[in-house]
Protein backbone atom coordinates (compact mmCIF):
# COMPACT_ATOMS: atom_id res chain seq x y z
CA UNK A 1 0.00 0.00 0.00
CA UNK A 2 1.53 3.34 -1.02
CA UNK A 3 2.51 5.73 1.72
CA UNK A 4 0.08 8.65 1.95
CA UNK A 5 1.58 12.11 1.74
CA UNK A 6 0.19 15.47 2.79
CA UNK A 7 -0.39 17.99 -0.03
CA UNK A 8 2.53 20.07 1.24
CA UNK A 9 4.88 17.09 1.30
CA UNK A 10 3.76 15.99 -2.17
CA UNK A 11 4.42 19.48 -3.51
CA UNK A 12 7.91 19.47 -1.98
CA UNK A 13 8.64 16.11 -3.62
CA UNK A 14 7.35 17.36 -6.93
CA UNK A 15 9.46 20.53 -6.70
CA UNK A 16 12.52 18.36 -5.97
CA UNK A 17 11.78 16.12 -8.94
CA UNK A 18 11.19 18.96 -11.39
CA UNK A 19 14.14 20.85 -9.91
CA UNK A 20 16.43 17.94 -10.72
CA UNK A 21 15.10 17.99 -14.28
CA UNK A 22 15.84 21.74 -14.40
CA UNK A 23 19.44 21.05 -13.37
CA UNK A 24 19.83 18.37 -16.03
CA UNK A 25 18.49 20.62 -18.81
CA UNK A 26 20.61 23.51 -17.53
CA UNK A 27 23.78 21.47 -18.01
CA UNK A 28 22.76 20.74 -21.59
CA UNK A 29 22.10 24.43 -22.24
CA UNK A 30 25.32 25.45 -20.52
CA UNK A 31 27.53 23.52 -22.96
CA UNK A 32 25.83 25.04 -26.03
CA UNK A 33 28.10 27.89 -27.25
CA UNK A 34 26.52 31.35 -27.00
CA UNK A 35 28.01 34.79 -27.80
CA UNK A 36 27.08 36.06 -24.32
CA UNK A 37 26.77 33.88 -21.17
CA UNK A 38 23.51 35.46 -19.99
CA UNK A 39 21.69 34.60 -23.24
CA UNK A 40 19.36 31.66 -22.47
CA UNK A 41 17.77 29.20 -24.88
CA UNK A 42 15.19 28.37 -22.24
CA UNK A 43 15.60 24.58 -22.06
CA UNK A 44 15.35 24.68 -18.26
CA UNK A 45 11.88 26.26 -18.56
CA UNK A 46 10.50 22.87 -19.65
CA UNK A 47 9.87 21.73 -16.02
CA UNK A 48 8.26 25.10 -15.24
CA UNK A 49 5.83 24.60 -18.11
CA UNK A 50 5.03 21.11 -16.80
CA UNK A 51 4.41 22.54 -13.33
CA UNK A 52 1.93 25.23 -14.41
CA UNK A 53 -1.10 22.99 -13.86
CA UNK A 54 0.47 20.83 -11.14
CA UNK A 55 1.68 23.25 -8.47
CA UNK A 56 0.09 26.11 -6.52
CA UNK A 57 1.66 29.54 -6.87
CA UNK A 58 3.98 29.37 -3.78
CA UNK A 59 5.37 26.00 -4.86
CA UNK A 60 5.71 27.26 -8.43
CA UNK A 61 7.80 30.20 -7.19
CA UNK A 62 9.84 27.78 -5.09
CA UNK A 63 10.58 25.69 -8.18
CA UNK A 64 11.75 28.83 -10.01
CA UNK A 65 14.06 29.66 -7.08
CA UNK A 66 15.41 26.08 -7.09
CA UNK A 67 16.04 26.37 -10.83
CA UNK A 68 18.01 29.62 -10.49
CA UNK A 69 20.02 28.35 -7.51
CA UNK A 70 20.80 25.02 -9.17
CA UNK A 71 21.90 26.72 -12.39
CA UNK A 72 24.23 28.94 -10.38
CA UNK A 73 25.70 26.00 -8.44
CA UNK A 74 26.15 23.82 -11.54
CA UNK A 75 27.75 26.56 -13.66
CA UNK A 76 29.57 28.16 -10.72
CA UNK A 77 27.97 31.58 -11.25
CA UNK A 78 26.47 32.18 -7.80
CA UNK A 79 28.74 35.20 -7.22
CA UNK A 80 28.62 36.57 -10.76
CA UNK A 81 26.44 38.95 -12.73
CA UNK A 82 24.94 35.93 -14.50
CA UNK A 83 22.96 35.18 -11.33
CA UNK A 84 21.34 38.64 -11.46
CA UNK A 85 20.39 38.12 -15.09
CA UNK A 86 19.03 34.68 -14.30
CA UNK A 87 17.02 35.94 -11.32
CA UNK A 88 15.52 38.78 -13.33
CA UNK A 89 14.75 36.69 -16.40
CA UNK A 90 13.35 33.69 -14.53
CA UNK A 91 11.33 35.95 -12.20
CA UNK A 92 9.73 37.81 -15.08
CA UNK A 93 8.95 34.68 -17.11
CA UNK A 94 7.62 32.82 -14.05
CA UNK A 95 5.15 35.56 -13.16
CA UNK A 96 4.00 36.03 -16.77
CA UNK A 97 3.53 32.32 -17.45
CA UNK A 98 1.60 31.63 -14.24
CA UNK A 99 -0.58 34.73 -14.67
CA UNK A 100 -1.48 33.82 -18.26
CA UNK A 101 -2.31 30.22 -17.38
CA UNK A 102 -4.48 31.12 -14.42
CA UNK A 103 -6.25 34.05 -16.07
CA UNK A 104 -6.90 32.52 -19.50
CA UNK A 105 -6.93 28.80 -18.73
CA UNK A 106 -6.12 25.81 -20.94
CA UNK A 107 -8.98 26.55 -23.31
CA UNK A 108 -7.79 30.03 -24.35
CA UNK A 109 -4.01 29.72 -24.36
CA UNK A 110 -1.74 26.76 -25.04
CA UNK A 111 1.64 26.03 -23.55
CA UNK A 112 3.12 27.21 -26.84
CA UNK A 113 1.75 30.71 -26.34
CA UNK A 114 2.71 30.69 -22.67
CA UNK A 115 6.24 29.54 -23.51
CA UNK A 116 6.67 32.31 -26.09
CA UNK A 117 5.36 34.91 -23.63
CA UNK A 118 7.72 33.61 -20.95
CA UNK A 119 10.69 33.68 -23.33
CA UNK A 120 9.90 37.26 -24.38
CA UNK A 121 9.56 38.34 -20.74
CA UNK A 122 12.83 36.66 -19.83
CA UNK A 123 14.76 38.06 -22.80
CA UNK A 124 13.22 41.49 -22.33
CA UNK A 125 14.33 41.58 -18.69
CA UNK A 126 17.76 40.30 -19.74
CA UNK A 127 18.09 43.17 -22.21
CA UNK A 128 17.07 45.63 -19.50
CA UNK A 129 19.72 44.24 -17.15
CA UNK A 130 22.27 44.30 -19.97
CA UNK A 131 21.50 47.99 -20.51
CA UNK A 132 22.34 48.88 -16.91
CA UNK A 133 25.25 46.51 -16.31
CA UNK A 134 27.02 45.88 -19.61
CA UNK A 135 26.09 47.66 -22.84
CA UNK A 136 24.20 50.87 -22.07
CA UNK A 137 22.72 52.41 -25.25
CA UNK A 138 24.34 49.81 -27.52
CA UNK A 139 21.84 47.25 -26.21
CA UNK A 140 19.38 48.56 -28.81
CA UNK A 141 21.50 46.95 -31.55
CA UNK A 142 21.03 43.47 -30.07
CA UNK A 143 17.40 43.78 -28.95
CA UNK A 144 15.79 42.56 -32.19
CA UNK A 145 17.81 39.32 -32.62
CA UNK A 146 17.55 38.45 -28.91
CA UNK A 147 13.77 38.88 -28.88
CA UNK A 148 13.43 36.99 -32.17
CA UNK A 149 15.47 34.13 -30.70
CA UNK A 150 13.10 34.09 -27.73
CA UNK A 151 10.06 33.72 -29.99
CA UNK A 152 11.61 30.80 -31.90
CA UNK A 153 12.98 28.91 -28.88
CA UNK A 154 9.83 29.59 -26.85
CA UNK A 155 7.59 28.19 -29.57
CA UNK A 156 9.74 25.08 -30.01
CA UNK A 157 9.84 24.44 -26.27
CA UNK A 158 6.07 24.87 -26.01
CA UNK A 159 5.49 22.35 -28.80
CA UNK A 160 7.81 19.83 -27.11
CA UNK A 161 6.04 20.31 -23.78
CA UNK A 162 2.56 19.87 -25.31
CA UNK A 163 3.76 16.68 -27.03
CA UNK A 164 5.22 15.26 -23.81
CA UNK A 165 2.10 16.01 -21.75
CA UNK A 166 -0.12 14.18 -24.24
CA UNK A 167 2.17 11.12 -24.17
CA UNK A 168 3.07 11.02 -20.47
CA UNK A 169 1.50 8.59 -18.02
CA UNK A 170 3.44 10.31 -15.22
CA UNK A 171 1.87 13.70 -15.98
CA UNK A 172 -1.62 12.22 -16.19
CA UNK A 173 -1.16 10.52 -12.82
CA UNK A 174 0.17 13.63 -11.09
CA UNK A 175 -2.57 15.83 -12.56
CA UNK A 176 -5.19 13.41 -11.26
CA UNK A 177 -3.71 13.56 -7.76
CA UNK A 178 -1.94 10.20 -7.60
CA UNK A 179 1.21 10.01 -5.47
CA UNK A 180 3.58 9.21 -8.33
CA UNK A 181 5.98 12.12 -7.90
CA UNK A 182 7.83 11.01 -4.80
CA UNK A 183 11.49 11.68 -5.37
CA UNK A 184 14.09 9.18 -4.34
CA UNK A 185 14.99 9.50 -0.67
CA UNK A 186 18.69 9.99 -0.40
CA UNK A 187 19.58 9.51 3.26
CA UNK A 188 22.46 11.84 2.88
CA UNK A 189 23.45 15.46 3.16
CA UNK A 190 23.65 17.35 -0.17
CA UNK A 191 27.38 17.56 0.47
CA UNK A 192 27.70 13.90 -0.54
CA UNK A 193 27.97 15.24 -4.07
CA UNK A 194 31.23 16.85 -2.98
CA UNK A 195 33.04 13.55 -3.36
CA UNK A 196 35.61 14.05 -6.11
CA UNK A 197 35.62 11.56 -8.96
CA UNK A 198 37.80 8.50 -8.62
CA UNK A 199 40.95 8.95 -10.67
CA UNK A 200 40.85 5.32 -11.72
CA UNK A 201 37.69 6.05 -13.76
CA UNK A 202 39.14 9.04 -15.55
CA UNK A 203 39.38 9.05 -19.30
CA UNK A 204 42.84 8.24 -20.59
CA UNK A 205 43.04 11.64 -22.26
CA UNK A 206 45.91 13.37 -20.47
CA UNK A 207 44.24 16.79 -20.42
CA UNK A 208 41.15 15.35 -18.74
CA UNK A 209 43.36 13.44 -16.34
CA UNK A 210 45.17 16.56 -15.17
CA UNK A 211 41.90 18.48 -14.93
CA UNK A 212 40.49 15.81 -12.61
CA UNK A 213 43.75 15.85 -10.68
CA UNK A 214 43.39 19.60 -10.07
CA UNK A 215 39.74 19.11 -9.12
CA UNK A 216 40.68 16.42 -6.61
CA UNK A 217 43.34 18.70 -5.11
CA UNK A 218 40.75 21.43 -4.48
CA UNK A 219 38.30 18.98 -2.94
CA UNK A 220 41.06 17.75 -0.65
CA UNK A 221 42.30 21.12 0.59
CA UNK A 222 39.29 23.44 0.44
CA UNK A 223 35.79 23.08 1.88
CA UNK A 224 32.84 24.45 -0.07
CA UNK A 225 31.92 26.79 2.78
CA UNK A 226 35.47 28.15 2.99
CA UNK A 227 35.53 28.82 -0.75
CA UNK A 228 32.16 30.58 -0.64
CA UNK A 229 33.35 32.80 2.24
CA UNK A 230 36.51 33.57 0.29
CA UNK A 231 34.42 34.58 -2.72
CA UNK A 232 32.47 37.07 -0.62
CA UNK A 233 35.76 38.62 0.53
CA UNK A 234 37.19 38.81 -2.99
CA UNK A 235 34.23 40.46 -4.72
CA UNK A 236 34.94 43.93 -3.21
CA UNK A 237 38.61 43.66 -4.25
CA UNK A 238 37.47 43.58 -7.88
CA UNK A 239 34.50 45.96 -7.76
CA UNK A 240 36.32 48.67 -5.78
CA UNK A 241 39.35 48.71 -8.06
CA UNK A 242 39.19 51.94 -10.12
CA UNK A 243 41.97 50.87 -12.50
CA UNK A 244 41.10 48.95 -15.66
CA UNK A 245 44.67 47.59 -15.80
CA UNK A 246 44.34 46.42 -12.20
CA UNK A 247 41.09 44.64 -12.99
CA UNK A 248 42.75 42.94 -15.96
CA UNK A 249 45.38 41.56 -13.57
CA UNK A 250 42.65 40.38 -11.17
CA UNK A 251 40.70 38.78 -14.02
CA UNK A 252 43.78 36.81 -15.12
CA UNK A 253 44.34 35.73 -11.51
CA UNK A 254 40.73 34.56 -11.13
CA UNK A 255 40.96 32.78 -14.49
CA UNK A 256 44.00 30.90 -13.16
CA UNK A 257 42.11 29.98 -9.98
CA UNK A 258 39.20 28.67 -12.04
CA UNK A 259 41.63 26.56 -14.07
CA UNK A 260 43.34 25.37 -10.88
CA UNK A 261 40.01 24.17 -9.45
CA UNK A 262 39.46 21.90 -12.44
CA UNK A 263 36.43 23.79 -13.77
CA UNK A 264 36.03 23.54 -17.53
CA UNK A 265 36.85 26.96 -18.92
CA UNK A 266 37.43 27.60 -22.62
CA UNK A 267 39.91 30.48 -23.11
CA UNK A 268 38.77 31.09 -26.69
CA UNK A 269 35.14 31.25 -25.62
CA UNK A 270 36.07 33.66 -22.81
CA UNK A 271 37.91 35.91 -25.25
CA UNK A 272 34.93 35.80 -27.62
CA UNK A 273 32.55 36.92 -24.86
CA UNK A 274 34.85 39.78 -23.90
CA UNK A 275 35.17 40.77 -27.55
CA UNK A 276 31.39 41.06 -27.89
CA UNK A 277 31.15 43.15 -24.71
CA UNK A 278 33.86 45.55 -25.94
CA UNK A 279 32.42 45.65 -29.46
CA UNK A 280 28.92 46.64 -28.37
CA UNK A 281 30.36 49.34 -26.10
CA UNK A 282 32.32 50.76 -29.06
CA UNK A 283 29.05 51.32 -30.93
CA UNK A 284 28.40 54.33 -28.65
CA UNK A 285 31.64 56.36 -29.07
CA UNK A 286 32.84 58.93 -26.55
CA UNK A 287 36.21 60.36 -25.57
CA UNK A 288 39.29 60.92 -27.72
CA UNK A 289 39.30 59.49 -31.25
CA UNK A 290 41.95 56.76 -31.56
CA UNK A 291 41.31 55.38 -35.04
CA UNK A 292 38.50 54.11 -37.22
CA UNK A 293 37.80 50.86 -39.07
CA UNK A 294 35.40 51.73 -41.85
CA UNK A 295 32.23 53.05 -40.22
CA UNK A 296 33.34 51.88 -36.76
CA UNK A 297 34.92 54.70 -34.75
CA UNK A 298 37.25 53.64 -31.94
CA UNK A 299 37.34 56.16 -29.08
CA UNK A 300 39.34 56.03 -25.86
CA UNK A 301 36.32 56.41 -23.58
CA UNK A 302 34.27 53.66 -25.25
CA UNK A 303 37.26 51.31 -25.44
CA UNK A 304 38.18 51.81 -21.78
CA UNK A 305 34.55 51.40 -20.69
CA UNK A 306 34.20 48.22 -22.75
CA UNK A 307 37.41 46.70 -21.38
CA UNK A 308 36.49 47.76 -17.84
CA UNK A 309 33.10 46.06 -18.03
CA UNK A 310 34.40 42.99 -19.87
CA UNK A 311 37.15 42.16 -17.36
CA UNK A 312 34.85 42.98 -14.42
CA UNK A 313 32.01 40.75 -15.56
CA UNK A 314 34.27 37.90 -16.65
CA UNK A 315 36.38 38.31 -13.52
CA UNK A 316 33.28 37.80 -11.37
CA UNK A 317 32.35 34.84 -13.56
CA UNK A 318 35.77 33.17 -13.05
CA UNK A 319 35.78 33.99 -9.34
CA UNK A 320 32.38 32.37 -8.95
CA UNK A 321 33.50 29.26 -10.83
CA UNK A 322 36.39 28.86 -8.38
CA UNK A 323 34.46 29.63 -5.19
CA UNK A 324 31.13 27.88 -5.82
CA UNK A 325 30.77 24.11 -5.83
CA UNK A 326 27.73 21.88 -6.12
CA UNK A 327 28.24 20.57 -2.58
CA UNK A 328 27.60 24.00 -1.02
CA UNK A 329 24.87 23.12 1.49
CA UNK A 330 21.87 25.25 2.37
CA UNK A 331 19.69 25.07 5.48
CA UNK A 332 15.99 24.33 5.91
CA UNK A 333 13.41 22.97 3.49
CA UNK A 334 15.03 24.83 0.60
CA UNK A 335 18.35 23.14 1.30
CA UNK A 336 16.62 19.75 1.49
CA UNK A 337 14.94 20.35 -1.88
CA UNK A 338 18.25 21.38 -3.45
CA UNK A 339 19.88 18.23 -2.07
CA UNK A 340 17.15 15.90 -3.38
CA UNK A 341 17.13 17.70 -6.72
CA UNK A 342 20.87 17.13 -7.10
CA UNK A 343 20.31 13.44 -6.37
CA UNK A 344 17.73 13.29 -9.16
CA UNK A 345 20.05 15.31 -11.40
CA UNK A 346 22.79 12.72 -10.77
CA UNK A 347 20.46 9.90 -11.83
CA UNK A 348 19.39 11.72 -14.99
CA UNK A 349 23.01 12.51 -15.86
CA UNK A 350 23.97 8.83 -15.52
CA UNK A 351 21.19 7.76 -17.86
CA UNK A 352 21.49 10.58 -20.40
CA UNK A 353 23.00 8.23 -23.02
CA UNK A 354 19.74 6.27 -23.10
CA UNK A 355 17.91 9.26 -24.58
CA UNK A 356 17.62 9.72 -28.31
CA UNK A 357 15.38 11.64 -30.69
CA UNK A 358 12.95 8.76 -31.08
CA UNK A 359 12.34 7.61 -27.51
CA UNK A 360 13.18 10.67 -25.38
CA UNK A 361 9.57 11.23 -24.27
CA UNK A 362 8.96 7.58 -23.41
CA UNK A 363 12.23 7.21 -21.53
CA UNK A 364 11.79 10.47 -19.60
CA UNK A 365 8.27 9.40 -18.67
CA UNK A 366 9.60 6.07 -17.36
CA UNK A 367 12.24 7.83 -15.29
CA UNK A 368 9.71 10.22 -13.77
CA UNK A 369 7.40 7.34 -12.93
CA UNK A 370 10.25 5.41 -11.31
CA UNK A 371 10.67 8.05 -8.63
CA UNK A 372 7.31 7.10 -7.22
CA UNK A 373 8.05 3.38 -7.01
CA UNK A 374 11.58 3.10 -5.67
CA UNK A 375 12.21 1.73 -2.23
CA UNK A 376 12.82 4.03 0.67
CA UNK A 377 16.34 4.50 1.80
CA UNK A 378 17.88 3.91 -1.58
CA UNK A 379 21.37 5.15 -1.34
CA UNK A 380 23.12 7.60 -3.56
CA UNK A 381 25.46 6.10 -6.14
CA UNK A 382 28.14 8.25 -4.52
CA UNK A 383 29.68 7.18 -1.23
CA UNK A 384 30.96 9.91 1.07
CA UNK A 385 34.71 9.92 1.49
CA UNK A 386 36.49 12.06 4.04
CA UNK A 387 39.64 13.24 2.34
CA UNK A 388 40.61 16.08 4.64
CA UNK A 389 42.86 15.70 7.68
CA UNK A 390 44.08 18.40 10.11
CA UNK A 391 47.28 18.99 8.13
CA UNK A 392 45.52 19.50 4.79
CA UNK A 393 42.93 21.77 6.43
CA UNK A 394 45.65 24.02 7.82
CA UNK A 395 47.52 24.03 4.51
CA UNK A 396 44.31 24.81 2.66
CA UNK A 397 43.54 27.80 4.87
CA UNK A 398 47.07 29.13 4.41
CA UNK A 399 46.62 28.88 0.63
CA UNK A 400 43.24 30.66 0.84
CA UNK A 401 44.81 33.45 2.92
CA UNK A 402 47.52 33.88 0.28
CA UNK A 403 44.87 34.02 -2.47
CA UNK A 404 43.02 36.69 -0.51
CA UNK A 405 46.12 38.88 -0.21
CA UNK A 406 47.11 38.47 -3.87
CA UNK A 407 43.60 39.35 -5.06
CA UNK A 408 43.51 42.55 -2.98
CA UNK A 409 47.03 43.63 -3.99
CA UNK A 410 46.05 45.28 -7.34
CA UNK A 411 43.46 47.40 -5.48
CA UNK A 412 46.08 48.61 -3.00
CA UNK A 413 48.46 49.44 -5.86
CA UNK A 414 45.73 51.34 -7.74
CA UNK A 415 44.77 53.37 -4.64
CA UNK A 416 48.43 54.34 -4.00
CA UNK A 417 49.00 55.40 -7.61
Amino acid sequence: MPLMRSPGEKNIRLVSLLGGLCFFLSTIEYIIPKPLPFIRLGLANFPLLLALDLLPFPSFLLLAAVKVTGQALISGTLFSYVLLFSLAGTGASTLIMFALRRSLGKERISLIGISVAGALASNGMTLLMAYFFVFRDSVYYMAAPVLALGIVTGAILGIICEFFIRQSRWYAGVESGLDLTEARKYKMNPSVSSVPPCLCEINKNKFEYFRKLRETFCFKFFGSGELAALGLLLIPALLLNPSTHGRIVQFLFFFFLSWLSGRRTNPLFTILIMFFIVFFNLLVPHGQLLFSIGPLVITSGALDAGLHRAVTLQGLFMLSKFCIRQDLTMPGIFGRIIGEAFGIFSRLSQERLMFNRKNWAEHLDRLLLSYGTEEEGEKSPLDPISMANPQTKVAGRIILAAILLLAWLPLFVALRA
